[in-house]
């Protein structure tokens, strides 16, 4: 269950990591408020999300890692996560951004994860 909720954690603080970083490109432009902000005041926004990230990714990890008795090692998580940051930012890119489409060298490059992830689990 400690790899569920590592997954899920995981998962909330890459979309709190995604609008942190990438928000202000395009998302947040859109509020009047917000495109009115300078720089510094777009880094404290940034700040103030990634703050977020930090409070679902922390536990994500120390649950899910294998010394405290979650199911993964360090490699399997940083895959994991990375996995996890490509498919929510891919969702978020296509789906709420709406800046970018789903092309044949994205659904490439995913089974290449894939395959990374396979390589990294597999006990050789």
């Amino acid at each position: 269950m400690k790899g569920v909720y590592s997954l899920l954690l995981l998962t909330i603080s890459n979309l709190f990591m995604t609008f942190a970083w990438y928000g202000h490109l395009h998302l947040f432009k859109k509020m009047a408020w917000f495109a009115k902000l300078g720089l510094f005041g777009v880094i404290l926004v940034s700040w103030g999300l990634a703050l977020f990230e930090y409070i679902f990714q922390v536990p994500a990890n120390r649950l899910g890692f294998e010394e405290n008795g979650g199911p993964f090692s360090l490699f399997q998580l940083k895959v994991i996560q990375e996995v996890i940051t490509l498919t929510v930012f891919t969702l978020c890119a296509v789906f709420v951004f709406k800046t970018d489409k789903l092309g044949w060298n994205h659904v490439v490059g995913f089974i290449l994860l894939v395959a990374a992830v396979y390589v990294i689990f597999r006990k050789w």
